[in-house]
């Protein structure tokens, strides 16, 4: 069974909300509603026109190349450990290549995983990210095309989020495992490059986070913090994967590199924290006994 076929049941049309199936080369509902998998093993699942692009195949492949030399290594093991006593299907929010997700499917063999993200140059590489990752073209701001507590966890790391969506495709009692950057992330290049535009966190973020989250209680809280060691190609990668990629002259940070002495030293500052849905079977349709 492919990875797609593996969640196919946990997936709702995007334009009737009905059951899909998949059939050869394409997934479809009841009502005839007709979505084509990519040779690559994907399909995009959309109600209506794509309000974001999502990433593109620059920032995509800067993502890829960065991630790849395991700069984030650190991270990935905290969600790991975050969902290491969970089983079933556990979807990353905003996903991009997959590569957090499938360090996590590597350390539970008891997870299916599925990627949702905008970007089709991600979604090209997520898709062979990992043999039990399925990988979904969603705009993750708007409906999941997912069923109602279809999820037994769910992944959001640097991403926007949906909470009411989050709460509807989470079983209750599903874990929800929260990524969002602390002030001294990158904080060496924030300070160095933002003259040039370079992001920084948002002081409020955490307060935010906190007052959006209503329906959850948190059951787990760490900070993953350490020293990363970067030459000039990984920095030109770490800014160019993200937000400051919108803000950020490749010309003027080039300029700037050149006095970059590296390998430097950065800091990499991640809270990861974990919740619990309380949100009840009744609130998302269920019968307790489909938890």
């Amino acid at each position: 069974m492919t990875a797609l076929g593996a969640v196919i049941d946990r997936l709702q049309c995007p334009v009737c909300r009905g059951s899909l199936a998949l059939h050869g080369v394409a997934v479809e509902c009841p009502a005839g509603h007709r979505f084509d998998v990519a040779k690559q093993g994907y399909v995009t699942l959309l109600g209506g026109r794509r309000r974001f692009p999502g990433d593109d195949a620059a920032m995509v492949a800067a993502r890829e190349a960065f991630l790849g030399r395991g700069h984030y290594a650190p991270l990935s093991a905290a969600l790991a450990l975050a969902l290491r006593d969970v089983d079933g299907l556990v979807v990353d929010l905003a996903g991009g290549t997959g590569h957090h997700l499938a360090q996590v499917l590597d350390s539970n063999p008891a997870l299916v995983g599925l990627v949702l993200d905008a970007s089709t140059p991600a979604l090209k590489r997520a898709a062979r990210a990992h043999g039990r990752l399925a990988t979904v073209g969603a705009d993750v701001m708007a409906e999941h095309p997912l069923c109602d507590g279809a999820a037994a966890a769910i992944l959001s790391v640097f991403g926007p989020r949906n909470v009411p969506e989050i709460q509807r495709v989470l079983a209750p009692g599903g874990r929800l495992v929260v990524a969002t950057p602390t002030p001294r992330h990158l904080q060496e290049l924030v300070e160095r490059f933002a003259g040039l535009g370079m992001v920084r966190v948002d002081p409020g973020k955490d307060a935010r986070l906190a007052a959006s989250l209503g329906g959850f209680e948190l059951t787990g809280e760490r900070v993953v913090e350490h020293r990363a060691t970067m030459s000039r190609q990984d920095v030109r990668d770490e800014v160019f994967m993200g937000p400051s990629a919108h803000h950020v002259d490749p010309g003027a940070l080039a300029v700037a590199l050149e006095d970059w002495s590296e390998p430097g030293e950065v800091t990499v500052s991640v809270t990861v924290r974990s919740y619990r849905s309380l949100i009840s079977p009744a609130a998302v349709g269920l019968k307790p006994q489909e938890r």
